[in-house]
């Protein structure tokens, strides 16, 4: 099954144009380079129905894994998980626990993200790190799973 992926880069200073947005590009490349075809990107800032409404586009696009980067942090404007449950149909809790759990390996501030996973539809949405580095690499602590979830979910009957 080929997997339609999208990306949505979640960054005030980024969507008003302040930087340039180095989370979604990274993303991109580490999706494609395991065969995931990515046909969606979005840039919004960190407010949850901007973040909400670009999930529901891209998953109207027919994009089975969507992908973020950004807003998993603690500081105040870190809103994506918030937005992510409150669309959500369930959580997957073992993502959020194995990024933790390998990114300490690496750095102790894993232990402040707040990185999920959840089924949005029929649809799998990873939050990941806002930092390009974190993202990827929590991305690839995560990677072996989500072809399988997101089979199954394709799979699933769609509830009324």
């Amino acid at each position: 099954m080929q997997i339609q992926t999208g990306i949505i880069t979640i960054s005030d200073r980024a969507a008003r144009g302040l930087y340039d947005d180095l989370g979604g590009p990274a993303l991109k490349k580490a999706a494609e380079g395991r065969g995931w075809l990515v046909t969606a990107e979005a840039l919004v800032p960190d407010e949850p129905r901007d973040i909400q409404r670009a999930i529901r586009e891209l998953i109207a696009k027919g994009c089975h894994l969507i992908l973020t980067t950004g807003g998993t942090g603690v500081a105040a404007r870190d809103v994506t998980p918030e937005a992510v449950r409150a669309i959500a149909t369930r959580e997957l809790p073992g993502f959020g626990e194995v990024m933790r759990m390998e990114s300490l390996k690496i750095t102790p501030n894993a232990i402040l993200s707040r990185n999920l996973a959840a089924v949005v539809d029929k649809s799998l949405v990873v939050c990941l790190p806002g930092k390009p580095s974190g993202a990827v690499e929590c991305l690839g602590f995560v990677g072996g799973a989500i072809p399988h979830c997101v089979e199954v979910l394709q799979e699933a009957p769609t509830s009324c």
